[in-house]
């Protein structure tokens, strides 16, 4: 038998070749990672894993953050190499802390209307997705955060995770959709004693009360969330996109309630309770509201 070996002319270009196509996959590879200053992703066997890196601020919501979200939850509605998509937070402590409240404290009543309407937009891409997305809730979901995750198809939450709407705390409103998601997710009582109270629940209470589909360790959180996608990237990716269409149905944009809590919400940053509590907050001292 003889071996035919290729001319040594003819290597290099050959090595150049696989040179070219090893950057070419890792490109695609970090295609993602290289376009947000404030979020890491991977794709993992066509699993969109995207999470929401600002550590140090317990990864709170700001304008630039939620404008990432956006462009890379619209990016994978067309992407072909993605089946699903997993929405989590850097580090152990947090999932998202809320909104960034040093970025608003100091907005007009225009801006809190407009800062409702972009967060609305964006909650609803993502309500709207017609590939499943999951939060992997592994820390505090407040304010923003709990909103986020309740934009998502589903949450599967670490046991050391908390949910709350603190809102009223700072003098306003949940401004993301919050005042309607809650009560679809645990009924009108339970909304309304958690939105006025602003009392924080565990994620256990959070699964008994419907808000969370399932509770792990830390150490399996991303297993369940992967193991759940992994069933349903199995399914018909149609019949998947059909079931999201039809369920959302029930629950649209265009009810009064989410137009309601956008006008509410910007008219909460003209009074003086809400000067007040933002104040109080970045001061760490306890508010003193007046009611006007």
């Amino acid at each position: 038998m003889v071996l035919l070996l290729p001319h040594k002319e003819t290597v290099k270009p050959i090595k150049g070749f696989i040179l070219l196509l090893l950057t070419i996959l890792v490109n695609i590879q970090n295609l993602y990672t290289k376009m947000y200053n404030n979020l890491l992703t991977e794709n993992r066997e066509r699993i969109l894993i995207i999470t929401i890196n600002r550590e140090t601020k317990l990864n709170a919501l700001n304008l630039e953050t939620l404008s990432e979200i956006k462009a890379v939850i619209a990016s994978a509605q067309t992407d072909e190499a993605v089946s699903g998509i997993i929405i989590t937070g850097a580090g152990e402590k947090a999932f998202v802390a809320g909104a960034d409240i040093a970025e608003f404290a100091n907005f007009s009543e225009a801006e809190g209307t407009n800062m409702a309407k972009n967060g609305h937009d964006i909650f609803f891409s993502i309500e709207q997705s017609l590939k499943p997305v999951i939060a992997a809730v592994n820390g505090f979901a407040l304010g923003g955060g709990c909103e986020l995750a309740m934009a998502c198809h589903m949450r599967v939450a670490s046991d050391n995770a908390k949910f709350g709407q603190p809102e009223v705390s700072l003098g306003i409103i949940p401004g993301y959709a919050g005042t309607q998601r809650l009560i679809q997710l645990v009924g009108k009582g339970k909304a309304l004693e958690l939105l006025m109270t602003a009392d924080l629940i565990s994620a256990h209470e959070a699964h008994q009360l419907g808000l969370v589909n399932h509770v792990t360790t830390p150490d399996e959180l991303m297993n369940k969330c992967i193991e759940i996608t992994n069933k349903i990237k199995s399914k018909s990716p149609i019949a998947i996109a059909a079931v999201i269409k039809c369920v959302n149905t029930q629950f649209t944009k265009d009810q009064p309630g989410f137009d309601k809590e956008v006008e509410l919400f910007g008219k909460s940053f003209a009074t003086e309770d809400f000067k007040e509590g933002t104040t109080a907050f970045m001061e760490k001292r306890k508010t003193v509201f007046t009611g006007k």
